[in-house]
């Protein structure tokens, strides 16, 4: 028979795994705002849950707390982040676990944001309020990869997508791409692009295939016009899309779109966190643009489609990278795999 503090874990795994589900309810529209659940539980029923669904709207606490009514008296709250303690466009939710007289909190991970970092806690055990720390902690920060790091270091979470046949190849020489890869593996890519608060391409690939980088899926489970449009960043060091040429290409017609024209890829990313609030940011792009974030490190996932088919050697190449030695090789972990379609989507960490 488990002891009362094993029975207890498993309880608080299982509420918080509620949370988490109704965290990924807002995983696309809470941009810059980081997604986040609350369960509350009283005598081991759920007597209220919500999700923050966008910012500038109530957080995820005070929805469960209004679902939960007078039950929240002597109740606990699971939240998958820390309440918040500072005032900004909506009150503390601290205050509000509170005045709520909930008995119990239970954190996922504590808010590395420095106007909370640990004060909403704080806030909380000063109350008498108990609290524990560390619930699923992993399965809860993966919701928010961007906002965590952009907190703890001022850089965004930088994912690189590439769609590419089994050799490697991802257009043919001329040019010609569409499709390699199957409608479900299109599909996925919309997923990325919902999460991200940026999408960064080449210059040549604006012009060599005027994509659009837009959210259009009706697949999401949330209307497209919720979903905060990604900032749209072009590299164009040489100033090939510059004056006239701008308005040959869906992405130079939209005035929003910021043009980056130096060499210094990490000043980039520093300012799409501190100017622009885009803490991810997906790179879509040739295979030179590819080549040089992940040269210089500044790659955090990379996500691959990868279809079962032979382009041939004088097709394009995934990446433009070249290591004079095996020493100089760039390995990854394999953090997921599964079939799309007909194709394998690879998640791969840099080692």
């Amino acid at each position: 028979m488990p002891t009362k503090n094993h029975s207890q874990n498993a309880q608080d795994r299982y509420y918080m795994m509620l949370a988490i589900e109704q965290a990924k309810k807002g995983l696309y529209t809470t941009r810059p705002n980081p997604a986040v659940g609350c369960v509350i539980v009283q005598a081991a029923e759920i007597v209220g849950q919500g999700f923050h669904p966008k910012a500038g709207e109530p957080h995820a606490e005070v929805f469960a707390l209004k679902a939960a009514g007078v039950e929240t008296v002597g109740a606990t709250a699971y939240v998958t982040l820390e309440p918040c303690s500072h005032t900004g466009r909506t009150p503390p939710c601290a205050l509000g676990l509170i005045d709520a007289g909930i008995k119990r909190v239970v954190v996922a991970g504590l808010d590395p944001n420095p106007q909370v970092a640990g004060r909403g806690v704080k806030l909380l055990e000063q109350a008498g309020i108990d609290v524990t720390v560390g619930i699923l902690k992993a399965q809860a920060e993966s919701l928010n990869r961007g906002f965590l790091k952009a907190m703890r270091t001022q850089m965004p979470y930088v994912r690189l997508k590439i769609a590419t046949s089994l050799d490697g190849r991802t257009a043919m020489a001329s040019g010609e791409s569409k499709w390699i890869t199957s409608a479900a593996a299109r599909e996925d890519v919309q997923k990325l692009r919902a999460q991200s608060g940026a999408i960064i391409t080449g210059s040549q690939t604006v012009m060599t295939d005027d994509p659009k980088l837009n959210v259009r899926s009706t697949q999401l489970g949330v209307p497209a016009e919720r979903i905060p449009a990604p900032k749209l960043v072009v590299l164009d060091r040489r100033e090939r899309l510059a004056h006239s040429a701008q308005s040959d290409y869906q992405l130079c017609r939209r005035t929003e779109t910021l043009y980056w024209r130096e060499d210094n890829l990490t000043a980039l990313l520093a300012e799409l966190v501190s100017e622009h609030q885009c803490y991810d940011v997906l790179i879509e792009a040739g295979a030179g643009v590819a080549g040089s974030f992940l040269s210089q490190q500044l790659v955090d996932e990379l996500v691959v489609y990868q279809a079962p088919c032979l382009l041939g050697a004088q097709a394009r190449p995934m990446v433009d990278f070249n290591p004079l030695s095996l020493s100089q090789q760039l390995r990854f972990n394999i953090d997921s795999y599964e079939q799309l379609g007909s194709d394998l989507k690879l998640t791969l960490l840099p080692l």
